[in-house]
């Protein structure tokens, strides 16, 4: 009790009083001559540390100043009674304790010397504290003495700190992060190592929102946090793996930080935790292979490590509400460029395991995508077979407008042969393009101009295109040569297809292709002049048949 009474003066004055003691009863050993090399090596730092200290204008006024000086002071007697033992003829523990002791005393003041050098970093002093009290665990300190708290102290020191940080994230978040600077992050990071499995948790779950702040991840990324997040996803606690995933999720939205998870080592540990995590772990997990797979040069170590047949399986029997769109859009990315990883997965049964998810209510656009990528390689017998037509109808029809385009690209995909064109059009596609014309997105309208455009060199398809009123109107309108319009080719296409009509170009006329085709004559679309020539023509001939 008279030492916790003591005041900041006196606790330096005991500090400067032990330290010229320390040294000289340290200088004074014989035994393990090395080990107390290093200590007085040491010692003599800390001089310097005590007058840095005692020279800031707040020193007496803030509780971390006097909870140091208690530490250096216990470090240093500590140091007399090591020093009065060494020097004895007979030690009275065994060589092995003494040296386990010796190294202890040195990592304590080393420890010593580098917190004492970091609170006058931090800056931490400057803060006045008045209310926060060592002694009362559950009043909440400022921020920047809990940011100091997490770097400075040992083990037990910084659970507590990372309790109250933990604290104050919940309460006043916007108010911490903005606190933050790299020396807090490196802190932070480094505790995910740290022995104590609940220390690990703690500090794994502030990083979790950081990252989901979106305010530190470029901080998080540059202190080296993936490799320990790698780890602890391996090996932590049920608390620890979750929140790493979760972490690693949000960081490896950036295409550099997924690339780094890759080449940390970490698609293996993800794809175990896809087959054997909880429900929370499995869903973040693949959510980041997910992520991982947008980058081209790391979906052949994905397939390596056998990420196709994981993917599948979780098409197949996922239960978590949004694991089944995640396995979709990964197996999406995966086949948008490689045959060989489009060959594995058709092998492996994914066309029949995407299929049976779009025979779901809401067929989503990332299954469609897969399928649009896998039907080109596969024969015309098997997607006969499979029931692949019938399913792009059933999208057309019921899909999301992204769904639609999707499968509108898948179309333009199977449409390589007069056989395909016509089952295509018999399936009844060519209506629902047709209305896909008129959709809002750009994007929408160009994969349908071009789905239609692949299927016109069949006369069933074009004799349907011409009984639908608005097809010729809607596709004259995409010969506008505004910039914005990417359809104008496929619309020159299709209307080419249908000017062996009279009527068909009549139409054309009156909605004011020609004009627009004069414009488009300076713009090299292909097409445009062959189109714009038999267009002109038959008004030359309407003008001199009038009577």
């Amino acid at each position: 009790m008279e030492e916790e009474s003591e005041s900041v003066d006196q606790w330096l004055a005991r500090a400067r009083h032990l330290v010229p003691i320390a040294i000289e009863k340290s200088k004074s050993t014989k035994n393990f001559a090395g080990r107390w090399s290093l200590i007085i090596s040491k010692l003599e730092q800390i001089p310097h540390c005590l007058s840095d200290l005692s020279s800031h204008p707040f020193f007496t006024k803030n509780s971390l100043s006097r909870e140091q000086l208690e530490s250096i002071s216990i470090a240093l007697s500590e140091t007399i009674s090591l020093a009065e033992q060494c020097s004895s003829r007979e030690i009275s523990v065994g060589k092995l304790q003494m040296q386990s002791d010796l190294d202890s005393l040195a990592a304590k003041l080393d420890l010593c010397i580098k917190d004492c050098r970091l609170l006058i970093k931090t800056g931490v002093l400057g803060e006045l504290n008045a209310q926060s009290s060592p002694s009362s665990d559950s009043m909440i300190c400022s921020v920047q003495e809990l940011l100091a708290r997490v770097q400075i102290g040992n083990s037990e020191a910084k659970h507590k700190a990372v309790d109250g940080l933990l604290e104050a994230l919940r309460e006043d978040g916007k108010n911490v992060i903005a606190s933050l600077g790299r020396s807090n992050i490196n802190a932070l990071v480094q505790l995910l190592t740290a022995p104590a499995p609940k220390v690990r948790e703690k500090a794994v779950t502030i990083i979790c929102l950081l990252a989901e702040s979106g305010s530190c991840e470029s901080l998080l990324i540059s202190e080296g946090v993936i490799a320990p997040l790698i780890r602890l996803m391996e090996s932590g606690s049920l608390v620890g793996r979750e929140k790493s995933v979760v972490t690693l999720q949000r960081l490896s939205m950036s295409v550099e930080n997924a690339r780094s998870i890759s080449e940390h080592g970490g698609i293996l540990p993800l794809i175990e935790v896809c087959q054997f995590g909880d429900s929370i772990s499995q869903l973040a997990a693949v959510g980041t292979l997910r992520n991982l797979s947008v980058v081209p040069e790391v979906r052949q170590s994905l397939a390596e490590e056998g990420i196709i047949r994981v993917m599948i399986n979780l098409l197949d029997s996922g239960t978590v509400l949004g694991l089944k769109e995640y396995a979709a859009e990964c197996l999406q990315n995966l086949t948008s460029s490689s045959d060989s990883l489009k060959k594995a997965v058709v092998s492996e049964g994914g066309i029949r395991s995407i299929l049976a998810y779009l025979d779901g209510p809401l067929p989503q656009e990332s299954a469609v995508g897969a399928l649009r990528n896998l039907v080109t390689v596969v024969s015309t017998d098997s997607i006969i077979s499979l029931g692949i037509l019938p399913r792009i109808v059933h999208v057309l029809k019921n899909g999301s407008l992204g769904a639609k385009q999707a499968a509108a690209s898948a179309i333009c995909k199977i449409s390589n042969s007069m056989e395909m064109k016509r089952l295509v059009g018999e399936y009844g596609c060519l209506p629902l393009l047709l209305s896909l014309l008129e959709a809002k997105s750009t994007l929408a309208r160009e994969v349908a101009a071009q789905a239609i455009a692949s299927l016109m060199s069949c006369p069933h398809n074009r004799r349907e295109v011409k009984k639908d009123k608005r097809s010729i109107s809607n596709l004259v309108q995409l010969l506008d040569p505004s910039p914005q319009n990417t359809a104008k080719k496929y619309a020159v296409c299709c209307l080419l297809f249908m000017t062996s009509s009279k009527k068909c170009k009549r139409i054309m006329i009156s909605y004011g292709a020609v004009g627009y085709l004069k414009k488009l004559s300076e713009m090299d679309v292909p097409g445009g002049n062959k189109l714009l020539e038999r267009l002109e023509k038959g008004t030359l001939r309407s003008l001199f048949s009038v009577k």
